[in-house]
C-alpha cells in the first residue's frame, strides 16, 4: 500500500438524556450521520512528519500523538485536502483526530480498534456520536459514561438505526452568533466541569421521549411523529443550558426565529446542534427542503449571512481507499 484516503461525515446532535447523574452515568447523547460538509485526507508513509492543507496545526497534533504513541519510527505525509467547519456543532474535531488515526494505523499496520484511536488523541471520552458517525454512520444513541470513569472507555453504542434515504436535513449556519460561541468552547472544560446537575424529572422526560417516541419512530419510519419528538426533546434539553445562551432555548435569537421558520414552513423536526450556531430541520420533500434553503438565506442575509444547505443522512460511516 502506498498511500491511503479517508472521507469521514459530519453529525448533528440531537442532544443529551442524563445529565443529572444520579443512577451512575452522565449525558447519553443522540444524533444524525450527515453526508455533507466532509473532512477527507490523503496520507502515506515518509520519513518524517508533513502536514499540508486545511487546520494543519490541529491535523499536525493528532498526528505526533499517535506516532508517539506508537512508537512508531517512521513518519507521514498528510494532505488534509476538506474539513468540516470548526466548532459549529458538527463533529470536525473527531473526524479529522479518527481520520489521521486511522490512516497512520493501515499504514503502519497498527493493530487498534477505533475506541483506542479516539482516546489516544482525546476524542470521545464524552460523547461517541462522532466515533459512531465514523464507524458505521445512521441515528445513533450512546448510552453515555460512568461517573469517575470518563475517559477509560468510549460511551457504548446503544442504538444505530438506518436514516431513510429520502429525509434531507436543511443546514443553517449563522455567521452572527459564531464569536460568541467560540468564546464558550474555549472554556468548555471548565463550563462542564463546573456545571449544576439537570434536575431528575428533566433528564427522566428526556428518557422517555427518546426511548418511546424518538426511537420508535424512527424504526417505523414515521417522520411526522419523529420530528415532533427531537423538537420536544431538543428544546427541553436547551432550556436547561439557559445560562450560556442569550435567549434560553437557543443559542441566539436568529437561532430561534431560524427554527421557527423551519417548522412554520414544512419541517417536521428542527433542532439546535450542540452549542449551535448550526441549527438544522428535516423534511422528506426536496422541493420543501430548496424552499426552506431560500428562506433561511433571506433571514440570515439580513443578520450577517452565513451557510445554508440541505444533505442527506448518512449511513455508511467513513470510506477508506487504499492504492
Amino acid at each position: 500500500m502506498q498511500g491511503i484516503m479517508i472521507t469521514a461525515p459530519a453529525h448533528l446532535h440531537t442532544g443529551n438524556m442524563d445529565l443529572t447523574g444520579d443512577l451512575g452515568r452522565l449525558y447519553g447523547t443522540a444524533g444524525f450521520t450527515i453526508d455533507d460538509p466532509k473532512t477527507e485526507i490523503e496520507a502515506a508513509k515518509s520519513g518524517k512528519l508533513t502536514i499540508r492543507g486545511e487546520d494543519k496545526e490541529n491535523a499536525e497534533r493528532y498526528a505526533r500523538v499517535f506516532l508517539e504513541k506508537h512508537r512508531i519510527k517512521g513518519g507521514v505525509e498528510i494532505k488534509v485536502r476538506e474539513t468540516i467547519p470548526k466548532h459549529l456543532g458538527m463533529g470536525s474535531q473527531t473526524a479529522l483526530a479518527l481520520s489521521i488515526g486511522k490512516a497512520i494505523a493501515e499504514l503502519y499496520e497498527v493493530k487498534t480498534a477505533i475506541e483506542e484511536i479516539a482516546l489516544t488523541l482525546g476524542r470521545s471520552e464524552i460523547v461517541a456520536l462522532g466515533l459512531h458517525s465514523f464507524k458505521s454512520g445512521g441515528f445513533i444513541v450512546d448510552g453515555g459514561y460512568k461517573t469517575g470513569d470518563k475517559g477509560k472507555r468510549v460511551p457504548p453504542l446503544l442504538f444505530r438505526q438506518m436514516i431513510p434515504e429520502d429525509w434531507l436535513f436543511v443546514v443553517c449556519i449563522p455567521q452572527k452568533p459564531i464569536q460568541a460561541i467560540l468564546r464558550i468552547k474555549e472554556n468548555e472544560e471548565e463550563i462542564l466541569r463546573k456545571l449544576k446537575p439537570m434536575p431528575a424529572q428533566m433528564s427522566d422526560r428526556l428518557s422517555r421521549i427518546m426511548l418511546m417516541q424518538v426511537m420508535p419512530s424512527l424504526v417505523e419510519d414515521d417522520i411526522e411523529t419523529f420530528g415532533k419528538a427531537i423538537t420536544a426533546f431538543n428544546s427541553r434539553l436547551g432550556d436547561f443550558w439557559g445560562d450560556f445562551q442569550e435567549e434560553g432555548t437557543y443559542c441566539h435569537p436568529i437561532v430561534e426565529a431560524g427554527i421557527n421558520l423551519l417548522l412554520d414552513n414544512g419541517a417536521y423536526g428542527a433542532c439546535q446542534t450542540c452549542w449551535g450556531p448550526t441549527f438544522y430541520g428535516i423534511t422528506d420533500d426536496r422541493e420543501t427542503a430548496e424552499k426552506l434553503v431560500a428562506k433561511l438565506e433571506k433571514l440570515i442575509s439580513k443578520q450577517g449571512g452565513g451557510d445554508v444547505f440541505h444533505t442527506k443522512g448518512n449511513n455508511n460511516g467513513a470510506t477508506i481507499k487504499k492504492w
